[in-house]
């Protein structure tokens, strides 16, 4: 009962050739200076260590901590510089430096 779709008829592949559209000629570039690289920016300073490097300074057989410990929470958690304050990350306790 069910009726199979018929077949369209397919150009041969010499039609498919000839009917490429046709492509518009290229213009020429205007051939002038080439531009200039810009001057290389010079090198920013390399920004201070992070990590171990800028909580504890190591001398000789000693580690002695650069920042305050926290007197909430206790050794361990050290607190941020900020300029004229240090904080802590864990509790929010703002110790100001003097000035």
């Amino acid at each position: 009962m069910s009726k199979k779709p018929e077949k369209k008829e397919t150009p041969p592949a010499a039609a498919k050739e000839t009917a490429k559209p046709t492509e518009a000629p290229k213009k020429e570039e205007a051939k002038g200076p080439k531009p200039t690289a810009a001057p290389k920016a010079e090198k920013k300073p390399k920004k201070a260590e992070k990590g171990i490097y800028a909580i504890y300074k190591c001398e000789g057989d000693k580690a002695t901590r650069l920042r305050p410990s926290c007197e909430r929470c206790g050794p361990g958690y050290f607190m941020a510089d900020h300029g004229e304050r240090f904080t802590c990350g864990h509790c929010g306790f703002t110790r100001y430096k003097r000035a």
